[in-house]
């Protein structure tokens, strides 16, 4: 792990992409903090701010729809530069919003704007890897697991020193833009255009099937991040000083795996890192579900976190190597799966809970990471080690 971090630190271009995985998670990270003071404040009920919070996958469609023809004028670099300019800047209105319709209107916006930043960077660290002859997309993901817990550490410290939300983020833009601006060359360098304009096409069952496991492993860290605090509250009885920890081990495990994923990739192989991947989240789920003692339970989050930590890095990865489809069209069908499953697990979840309980809720997880592990097995863009060998070298065979 701390070869690869060294290593990757040195290569200043990636170093400063990787911060703009950390910029999305901090942005989403205070947001989340902020929404139960925004409910209160516009006096939304659960259904109205739960069809609220739909505007923004709206918005994320909608990006969709038109990616690969913004992507086909504008320069990667730019975007990445301006376009989280713009989303920093839309979220300091969303949540510091004077009434519903600019709410409405925010939540829109940066849907719309983080899928488009989403694309842009995938896309480059894409580049980057081939560029560099190395393998960086876990290891900048992982950024965006770290700028996560800290965000949530953040908020916890100025809610206990009665910072308002509203100040927290102006605080927080304010030293992203700083990084980004310093960062701005490595940025504006990445002068590529990612996508070739091209009539739409309708996805094979290839990609359908990376897709949906993207799906899934979405869907398990949409569902650890919703319920694992109850689950430990009202089904474990779980004291207020651990309900956290459940989420709070799978964080820990997340980052740590993104870590050391690139090196495991570059060792075994895709399809053997994916396949084990599912399989250590099936065995979390089950550990989760069956166990009687809260420490089982949390440990069962932590392989939960172990087991998704690479998957959706690999499959971004995959995604850019599909014969005949650009890598702006298969990020975008990738992450349409990964945030259906995001923002819809969950409230599956919770249905299925409302009429059995949630350890049988949560089951439906075990069922869907075992389908995932077969589905990654019979994929033929999820490259074996061979196949991967013969187009890019493991960070740790190399010398820098």
């Amino acid at each position: 792990m701390f070869k690869n971090i060294s290593s990757f630190i040195r290569i200043k271009p990636a170093l400063a992409v990787a911060f703009l995985y950390a910029t999305s998670s901090l942005l989403f990270g205070t947001w989340v903090a902020s929404i139960p003071g925004i409910k209160e404040r516009f006096g939304f009920s659960d259904g109205s701010l739960g069809l609220s919070l739909l505007l923004s996958p709206l918005g994320a469609v909608t990006a969709m729809l038109l990616s690969t023809r913004i992507f086909s004028k504008v320069q990667v670099g730019k975007w990445m530069f301006y376009g989280y300019l713009c989303q920093c800047t839309v979220m300091i209105f969303q949540i510091n919003s004077l009434n519903r319709i600019m709410f409405w209107g925010c939540l829109y916006c940066y849907g719309f704007n983080s899928f488009l930043n989403g694309v842009s960077i995938n896309a480059t660290v894409n580049n980057m890897e081939k560029k560099y002859n190395r393998l960086m997309m876990s290891t900048c993901h992982s950024m965006y697991s770290l700028g996560g817990g800290v965000s949530a550490i953040l908020a916890a410290f100025w809610f206990s020193i009665h910072v308002p939300s509203g100040w927290q983020i102006v605080i927080i833009v304010a030293a992203i833009v700083t990084v980004n601006y310093a960062n701005r060359n490595y940025l504006l360098g990445n002068k590529e255009i990612i996508h070739s304009r091209s009539s739409f096409k309708l996805p094979s069952l290839g990609i359908l099937g990376i897709a949906f496991i993207c799906l899934v492993s979405y869907m398990a860290e949409g569902c650890v991040a919703d319920w694992s605090a109850i689950y430990l509250k009202e089904t474990m009885h779980a004291p207020k000083a651990m309900i956290s920890l459940g989420y709070a081990g799978f964080s820990f495990a997340m980052t740590f795996g993104r870590l050391n994923g690139d090196s495991l990739v570059g060792r075994f192989g895709s399809k053997k890192v994916v396949i084990t991947g599912c399989l250590i989240a099936a065995t979390g789920f089950l550990t989760v579900v069956t166990a009687w003692l809260i420490p089982i339970v949390i440990a069962g989050y932590i392989l939960i976190g172990l087991g998704c930590c690479c998957i959706v890095p690999v499959l971004f990865r995959a995604s850019a190597h599909i014969p005949g489809i650009s890598t702006v069209e298969g990020f975008a069908m990738v992450t349409t799966g990964g945030l259906i499953g995001f923002l819809t697990g969950p409230s599956v979840i919770g249905f299925i809970a409302e009429k059995t309980n949630l350890s049988k809720a949560l089951s439906l997880l075990i069922f869907m990471t075992l389908l995932s592990a077969i589905v990654a097995w019979r994929s033929r863009f999820i490259t074996n080690k061979k196949k991967m060998e013969k187009i890019q070298i493991a960070f740790d065979e190399q010398t820098y």
